[in-house]
């Protein structure tokens, strides 16, 4: 990242500016290198045939990639590359077959040729042109007197309405094909083609001024059809009038913006762009939405700016040879790229013109490209190191666990936001109360929905949405669910029921019920809205709701108290072991039996989202027959494994009895728990050594073990480095991420009283689709942060968010 080109060292195939080269020589020894250097060809306005065009050097990005167009037709490109020789820089030019080792002149020429790394993270569709079908200008179009309405449209063969293909050559509207993920559909307009063999469909809600999405059945990918207006015209859609949107199509002239999509983006509005320093925006790699987010509001935090900007040249000084591979260094650079202001610059004005045609003019560089940061932070994990869409919850869990186990100096950035939760739980029969603390780093709020207040109009809307969707109309105007917050704080609040709680006192099961509090007030408070549910048929989809997120809030009253005058401890006594008589019960978990049939119904609910039958009923049987949602994550869990799909090999009783003999002694000869009670809890997202811990803890007592994993915010290390193969945050229950050592977690404890500066909304119906948008309150004015898009907020959607940020307002 330097004016002086990149300098590549042909032993390791690391790349260095100039200004690290030098010392990457002195700590190595290394002493060729590739050095490339890209000149900028600015073309002179009216130049003619052999007119030079101006030439100046230009900055290789190895990461902080710029934004704007580098194919204009405005400039031209010429790279130059040279083999240096240390200490003495003797360069020799390239190509030199003469000088040069045969070996040597092998090697220029393939890192010369070679593809970019980063680039093969993303997806081909990225890279390759669409070409224009071959059926596009024959394309036969029946005159069947269809008309498609701008909106209302379902799958004529099921009752999908969404992932909905018009076929172009009859205007049969037909669902898509069912994805893992829960989206999708039946697969009906591919069944269509093979009935009838017509080859090309459009998918509704694409089309805009601009084109569609086109795919051919026939060449089996997307494709482009340059006679598309025409072939809508067909059936009465008019592209100039259409416009993408959530639901479908709507005329602009009609409709109201009202869906998330434009609210949350502030569309129809026109939003001033933001430059400087702390204003530069972050080019969305595919599907890294999700990151920008987060990111753009993690060095929005003073700790974190101190702690690697602030940092910046200590870190570069002591990193690694390898700097790909250090996670200090990552955020380092990716900090500096955010709030430098060398990668949002205002355009040129105007008035500015003759300047252009100077020598030390540059192109402007507006917003970086995050691939190299991504490509080290998502390494290893089998759903962020994806292109598919993510929880932008999870990756936040996911970068604070890093950031725990990659200190950066004495202070620890993710101390601002971790707090204590004191969980009161309180057998119904005895009364008697237990007290256990946990670490935790987001406060998740739920949803009071029964809460809205505005039930008429809610019911009225349904009514009109389904009259409208059975006669083919436009649909009504939304009509979005208000939700009080003081609703949802009150929901947070209240005691919860105990599945399954065993209590000590009455040594039997009984009703218990636990509530939470705050042991301790974070600096910064992250509030969650659990917008994301499970519906009936197991399918993941969001809430849509309009919540009166406040400005300023006050928890206070929410304060742990811990345990009163008058209360009664329940005392520490495990459950009792139970020994199956009938033989043909298996011993799986904390002995507490499980038949040997799989539960076929949970299988089927998994079956039918799309998974293998095979790997659901792994799910199902390595869960312990706990449902259908405890099975689907394992699933998410484990889905990348080569074995994934195949049969489920389940051990024959003898063998099963004797591991589980060998744990009723003193827990077994070598102190291993059984593998079938690990892989339990390994299934709800906790680590390998976590789980053998808790169960070593608890005399193999599952029950116990996952109280014990919420008791223990410091449970001892494992030596073996293998045992850490999942993290945490692939869970909610990553909340309880812990630090090591006698002292216990660092906390950072003041009163309740908070200001909101910052949040993250989702614009779609899962996690694994739509889009998310940062807005962040700075100096004084609201400034959304869409991907590499930074303005000036007007209607800043604070009802609409999904993940808030408050900082604490000092006494």
């Amino acid at each position: 990242d330097s004016e002086g080109g990149l300098y590549v060292c042909m032993n390791t195939f690391l790349g260095f500016g100039r200004e690290h080269i030098e010392r990457h020589y002195r700590k190595t020894g290394q002493c060729v290198y590739l050095h490339l250097k890209r000149h900028v060809r600015e073309k002179v306005p009216g130049a003619s045939g052999g007119a030079l065009p101006k030439r100046r050097n230009a900055k290789l990005f190895l990461d902080l990639e710029i934004s704007s167009d580098l194919s204009s037709d405005d400039f031209e490109y010429e790279d130059e590359a040279k083999l240096v020789i240390f200490p003495d820089h003797y360069e020799i030019s390239l190509p030199n077959i003469e000088e040069l080792p045969a070996l040597v002149t092998i090697a220029c020429d393939a890192l010369l040729s070679a593809k970019s790394p980063y680039r093969k993270q993303e997806p081909d569709s990225w890279e390759e042109e669409l070409q224009a079908s071959k059926h596009a200008k024959t394309l036969v179009q029946l005159d069947n007197g269809v008309r498609i309405p701008p909106s209302g449209w379902k799958c004529s063969k099921c009752d999908l309405r969404e992932n909905l293909w018009l076929n172009l050559t009859d205007g049969s509207v037909l669902c898509g094909k069912w994805f893992f993920d829960g989206s999708g559909g039946n697969g009906h307009a591919v069944e269509h083609y093979k009935e009838t063999g017509y080859p090309l469909a459009v998918k509704l809600g694409t089309i805009t001024p601009d084109g569609a999405d086109v795919y051919s059945f026939d060449e089996e990918e997307p494709v482009l059809d340059p006679h598309i207006a025409k072939h809508l015209a067909h059936f009465g859609i008019d592209m100039l009038q259409m416009q993408v949107t959530e639901n479908g199509l709507r005329d602009n002239d009609i409709k109201p913006r009202v869906s998330e999509w434009e609210v949350i983006q502030e569309a129809g509005v026109k939003l001033k762009p933001m430059y400087g320093p702390g204003y530069t925006g972050m080019k969305n790699l595919g599907n890294s939405c999700y990151l920008n987010a987060v990111m753009q509001a993690i060095f929005s935090i003073p700790e974190f700016q101190r702690a690697y900007v602030g940092n910046l040249p200590r870190i570069f000084d002591y990193s690694p040879l390898d700097p790909t591979q250090d996670f200090n260094t990552q955020m380092a650079k990716l900090g500096h790229g955010l709030l430098s202001g060398q990668y949002s610059k205002p355009p040129m004005k105007s008035e500015l013109i003759e300047q252009v045609m100077k020598e030390e003019h540059k192109p402007q560089h507006n917003g970086i490209s995050p691939r190299m940061f991504k490509a080290f932070i998502s390494k290893g994990h089998p759903e962020f190191s994806s292109n598919r869409q993510q929880d932008a919850q999870e990756f936040f869990l996911h970068l604070i666990n890093l950031v725990e186990r990659n200190p950066v100096g004495s202070e620890n950035p993710s101390d601002v936001f971790r707090f204590l939760v004191e969980e009161r739980t309180q057998c119904c029969q005895s009364r008697k109360v237990r007290y256990t603390e946990r670490v935790d780093y987001i406060m998740q709020l739920p949803v009071a929905m029964e809460a809205a207040t505005n039930k008429d109009e809610l019911i009225a809307y349904e009514l009109k949405r389904r009259e409208a969707e059975t006669a083919r109309r436009p649909l009504p105007e939304l009509v979005r669910a208000k939700i009080p917050f003081s609703a949802c704080l009150q929901a947070f609040s209240e005691p919860s029921n105990v599945e399954d709680f065993w209590s000590s006192a009455l040594q039997a099961k009984s009703a218990g019920v636990k509530t939470s509090r705050f042991a301790s007030f974070p600096e910064y408070l992250v509030v969650q809205i659990k917008k994301f549910t499970f519906g009936l048929d197991w399918i993941p989809k969001k809430l849509d709701v309009s919540i009166d997120m406040p400005d300023f809030l006050d928890i206070s009253h929410l304060r742990a108290r811990g345990l009163q005058p008058g209360e009664e401890e329940l005392p520490d006594i495990a459950p009792p072991i139970v020994i199956p008589d009938d033989p043909k019960v298996l011993y799986f978990r904390s002995f507490f039996l499980v038949a040997l049939d799989i539960d076929e119904s949970s299988v089927m609910q998994l079956a039918e989202m799309g998974f293998p039958l095979e790997a659901c009923r792994k799910a199902v049987y390595y869960t312990g027959n706990l449902g259908a949602e405890v099975a689907f994550n394992w699933i998410i869990a484990h889905m990348e494994e080569p074995d994934f799909a195949e049969p489920l090999v389940i051990p024959a009783f003898g063998e099963v009895a004797s591991s589980g003999a060998a744990a009723l002694g003193a827990v077994g000869l070598d102190n291993q728990p059984p593998e079938e009670m690990v892989a339990i809890i390994i299934s709800m997202g906790f680590q390998r050594n976590l789980a053998i811990q808790a169960l070593k803890a608890t005399n193999n007592n599952l029950e116990r073990a996952l109280e014990w994993i919420f008791s223990h915010p410091d449970p001892e290390e494992e030596s073996d480095p293998a045992l850490d193969t999942m993290d945490m945050e692939n869970n909610a229950n990553a909340n309880i991420l812990s630090e090591t050592g006698s002292e216990g977690p660092r906390i950072k404890d003041g009163p309740g009283r908070y200001e909101l500066f910052g949040f993250i909304s989702h614009m779609g119906t899962s996690t694994m689709s739509g889009h998310y948008v940062c807005h962040l309150k700075k100096e004084g004015r609201w400034v959304i942060y869409n991907d590499l898009r930074v303005c000036a907020s007007e209607r800043p959607p604070k009802d609409l968010g999904y993940i808030y940020f408050y900082h604490r307002i000092p006494s």
